[in-house]
């Protein structure tokens, strides 16, 4: 199951890349996330609750800034990746922000089910708390 949302903000590519780049502020942009450390080079641990379910993971987090781009994953069980893509817009204080998530296996059904209009709002969300705290500085 694939996800995938977008949206412009009031803020340079590089400005934005420079939030969403830095692990430890990862809690303040995504909904679910509450804490996020590297765990050595291209790996992170991170830890959170969706709806009443704690959850604790460790993954793949790469971050290109020569291509204003994240890649993250799931590195152990297979179960999901995904990417955020930074575009620069014809404005330069503004910028195109596009994340992506996949589902795969046996989750992909879960979600499939039950959470894909959740995991859509969660995005959402993510957009916007993003978009607000690069427009603040």
């Amino acid at each position: 199951m694939e996800f995938e949302r977008s949206k412009v903000v009031a803020a340079p590519a590089e400005r934005v890349f420079d939030v969403v780049s830095d692990v430890e502020r990862m809690p303040s942009w995504l909904p679910t996330t509450e804490r996020a450390a590297a765990d050595g080079a291209d790996h992170v641990h991170v830890e959170g609750e969706r709806g009443s379910q704690p959850y604790e993971g460790d993954g793949l987090f790469r971050a290109q800034r020569d291509q204003l781009r994240l890649e993250w994953g799931s590195d152990r069980t297979g179960e999901y990746a995904g990417w955020l893509q930074i575009h620069h817009q014809a404005q330069d204080d503004r910028s195109e922000v596009v994340i992506h998530l996949s589902f795969f296996e046996e989750l992909d059904e879960r979600y499939r089910a039950s959470r894909a209009q959740a995991v859509e709002a969660e995005l959402e969300e993510a957009l916007d708390t993003l978009a607000e705290q690069v427009a603040a500085g």
